[in-house]
């Protein structure tokens, strides 16, 4: 759940404050991108740039960084290893830094897959699954089952909702921001307009959660590492209670 956690965010918002998570089990693990895994012809390379067999690995920071910045590509990824994009700072980044060092060399303990089942007041469950091994990078697809349709939305902007009553399907492109400030999806700019909003107005009503919501998405996300770790099924009133957690 370390990377994913805003993804337990924003489940919490789409739920909404008159929900609580009641119980938690999480499965997963470091399965792969281990020492035992390392590829035999990488011998004792432990960085992309000196390893005989980084053409052959599909998880070579030179052909994830590198190469695009040849190509003259400046954006994400590739920015976020040196503020100055070009081949020179990149070169020097994977070369001294931690984002050229070899996947399986790693001092690295983060899941590369993991499932968490959540249980919701109100009889509203929500199954979560994290992998590392995607053809889309970072790319979040949701699916909302209710009483009276179904809404997909595709990690690529575009949402579909299924009317059970009248069977038709209609499709949403959201309004994003652009620009600079477009990171995540737009929220970035996002919440900043938000905040300062905010603070003009002296109104918390132009923000749409605050500290609380916060402090629930990490229990319930540090919750879900007690289940994996110990292989149980946590209550959160109990969770709460044994880490002396105050919740609103």
């Amino acid at each position: 759940m370390s990377k994913s956690c805003h993804d337990i965010d924003i489940l919490i918002y789409f739920l909404g404050n008159d929900t609580q998570c009641t119980k938690v089990s999480s499965f997963g693990g470091l399965s792969h991108f281990t020492k035992d895994k390392k590829p035999a012809e990488a011998q004792g390379a432990t960085r992309c740039l000196d390893c005989p067999h980084e053409q052959s690995c599909a998880y070579s920071a030179k052909k994830i960084y590198l190469e695009p910045a040849m190509r003259g590509h400046k954006g994400w990824p590739v920015d976020v290893i040196t503020d100055i994009v070009d081949i020179e700072n990149v070169h020097h980044a994977l070369a001294n830094g931690p984002y050229g060092r070899c996947v399986y060399e790693c001092d690295n303990d983060v899941c590369d897959n993991q499932v968490v089942n959540m249980e919701f007041t109100g009889n509203k469950y929500v199954s979560f699954s994290m992998v590392a091994f995607t053809e889309e990078i970072c790319v979040r697809k949701t699916r909302i089952f209710g009483s009276k349709g179904e809404l997909v939305g595709d990690g690529n902007q575009l949402i579909e909702v299924y009317d059970f009553l009248t069977g038709k399907k209609t499709r949403h492109q959201p309004q994003l921001w652009a620009g600079g400030l477009a990171g995540h999806g737009g929220g970035d700019m996002g919440m900043i307009k938000a905040f300062v909003n905010a603070i003009a107005h002296n109104g918390q009503s132009y923000l749409s959660s605050d500290a609380w919501n916060s402090l629930d998405s990490c229990v319930v996300v540090f919750a879900a590492e007690e289940a994996r770790r110990q292989g149980t099924v946590v209550n959160l009133d109990e969770f709460r209670a044994r880490n002396n957690i105050v919740s609103m």
